[in-house]
């Protein structure tokens, strides 16, 4: 009941900016599911608006991966449009497979580990290892949406998982309960990127 209570503070106090970054984040997960090009213009503006709002109050760690998130919005569209082999046709969802991403998780883990330490040691960071690992991984798994490898969804479920446990942690129901909305659209869209990547990797066969 007091989780609950919360939110609806939380929304009673919302800013228009932080409501419509808010509402822009969730149709950009719901464009990326359908593989729309529209889901980089909705991640440009909301990634924008948190931008400026995150280093309104501060948090600087959180308005520099914002900004990271904007510039990877530009990219994500250009890949998307212009990325297909023959630069002629939308670029179309691919798999890195288990044995790549092994490799993937194990570097990113080791350099999660390495930031960890530094936030931990010599800096006052809250959850210094668990948020370098969120960071580390979203970094990473936004480049793999912009070039529409389908795990991107699976790492995306993890990072959400993870920071769903964060941010209750840190009082921040709202944006817990936008990170549980995000977990579900990620379980969609990982279940219907695949879906189109079997179907069309049985008509090659």
């Amino acid at each position: 009941m007091e989780f609950l209570q919360t939110v609806i503070e939380s929304l009673n106090i919302m800013s228009t900016y932080e409501a419509i970054a808010m509402v822009l984040a969730i149709a950009y997960i719901l464009l990326a599911i359908k593989q729309s090009l529209w889901c980089w213009p909705a991640a440009f503006v909301s990634t924008l608006i948190y931008t400026i709002l995150f280093y309104d109050v501060s948090l600087l760690m959180d308005s520099a991966l914002n900004a990271y998130y904007l510039i990877m919005a530009v990219y994500g569209w250009y890949s998307w449009k212009y990325g297909g082999k023959l630069q002629e046709v939308d670029l179309e969802v691919s798999t890195y497979g288990l044995n790549k991403n092994i490799q993937i998780i194990a570097i990113l883990t080791i350099i999660s580990l390495a930031f960890g330490y530094v936030m931990a040691n010599y800096t006052s960071a809250d959850f210094a290892y668990v948020d370098s690992f969120t960071t580390v991984f979203a970094v990473f798994s936004t480049y793999m949406l912009a070039k529409k490898i389908i795990e991107n969804w699976i790492y995306w479920i993890v990072i959400d998982v993870v920071s769903i446990y964060i941010y209750i942690q840190k009082g921040l129901n709202l944006t817990a309960v936008l990170f549980m909305i995000y977990t579900i659209l990620a379980l969609v869209a990982y279940l219907d990127w695949k879906k189109e990547f079997d179907l069309k990797k049985s008509k090659t066969v």
